[in-house]
């Protein structure tokens, strides 16, 4: 069988304005290295997975930025949807075009935004995955084991595991959503819950067994565009299949009905990027816990996230702050507020005055 992953960047990574703009959003930055983000997932997994085999599907505005970032991925891989229909419809447009390739093949859905700290471990999770899905009829999914109780993620109730290829694999009873602080340490003390890392693992015949089952509308839309995979009329045939579609995720869609989901516990250093505050994780801090990218000058202050690649940006007395600088925006918030800041772009968005910084 032929193994495909699909790496999924399309979002527009608000959070992580001002350097993220509709333009030149997050996946296309470099924020865990000197590499875009977008880069450094094809990069980890090209060892499995040839260039040639690797998609990307993003929004069709981001495609040329898509292909800059990542130039060993043949250009027609790299796939822009015409609307915004969440993550089941993404998959099943993968699911499509690797069915029209290789109607054999294993497919690996991924992120574009994630880090996984060690690679090496992340891909004996990702073959040992990739073993399951081409063995057995089942959907896999990557569980992060957790080390603390977190608030800001789904978990996946799972049952007791089996050790295969070095990889223990756990039957998933069943997915849950973003729990309180109380749930969550609960979660954490059974140990039967893993954090959902958004990441699955399918042979093409058990993905469109699992949308012909749960969501028919997606299993009829990738039927309908497989003939032109790969065919001149493609992108018309994208526009008109995808217009009518309703927008939900592949959670909704399928993860929470099927019950032929097993999860591989993982642990690989895996960190969401999901706003600025999260670089202290990525990134070392100086003595007095400042974590500084670019030209920066930090005077008694401490614990304070600060970027400024272009110009010098200075602090006096502050701490546990976020300063961005980027072209001409500079936004500064409580390190615990970063989570408003796509709420900020949001309000940004209504004003007319502010479209040339978004």
């Amino acid at each position: 069988m032929k193994r495909y992953a699909c790496i999924l960047a399309g979002g527009r990574g608000e959070r992580f304005w001002p350097m993220s703009t509709l333009k030149r959003p997050k996946q296309v930055l470099a924020l865990a290295s000197e590499k875009p983000m977008l880069r450094e997932a094809v990069d980890r997994i090209t060892d499995l997975v040839p260039p040639e085999q690797i998609l990307v599907i993003t929004n069709t505005s981001l495609v040329e930025a898509c292909r800059s970032a990542i130039p060993q991925v043949p250009a027609d891989n790299v796939i822009g949807e015409p609307c915004g229909r969440d993550t089941a419809a993404a998959c099943a447009l993968a699911g499509a075009i690797v069915a029209k390739r290789a109607p054999d093949g294993v497919l690996a859905m991924l992120t574009a935004d994630h880090v996984m700290r060690d690679g090496n471990r992340f891909r004996e999770v990702l073959r040992a995955s990739f073993d399951k899905a081409e063995r057995e009829p089942v959907i896999v999914t990557l569980g992060i084991k957790p080390d603390f109780p977190s608030t800001g993620f789904g978990y996946i109730e799972c049952g007791e595991g089996k050790t295969e290829s070095g990889v223990v694999f756990r039957p998933a009873k069943r997915f849950v959503e973003k729990p309180d602080r109380e749930t969550a340490e609960r979660y954490l003390e059974t140990g039967s819950y893993l954090w959902n890392g958004g990441m699955f693992i399918w042979s093409v015949r058990t993905l469109q067994d699992a949308l012909k089952r749960h969501v028919p509308a997606l299993a009829q839309m990738a039927e309908d565009i497989m003939p032109s995979v790969d065919a001149p009329d493609f992108v018309n045939a994208l526009q008109m299949a995808y217009a009518p579609l309703s927008r939900i995720s592949i959670d909704y869609a399928v993860m929470e009905k099927a019950a032929n989901i097993v999860t591989a516990e993982s642990s690989f250093g895996w960190l969401d990027v999901g706003t600025w505050a999260a670089l202290e994780k990525l990134h070392e801090k100086d003595a007095t816990g400042n974590t500084i990218l670019g030209l920066v000058e930090a005077f008694d202050s401490e614990d304070n996230v600060v970027i400024s690649k272009d110009r010098l940006t200075a602090l006096i007395g502050v701490e546990n702050l976020v300063v961005v600088h980027a072209g001409d925006a500079t936004l500064i918030c409580p390190k615990h507020r970063t989570e408003e800041v796509k709420q900020l772009v949001q309000a940004l968005s209504t004003r007319g005055d502010c479209d040339a910084f978004l």
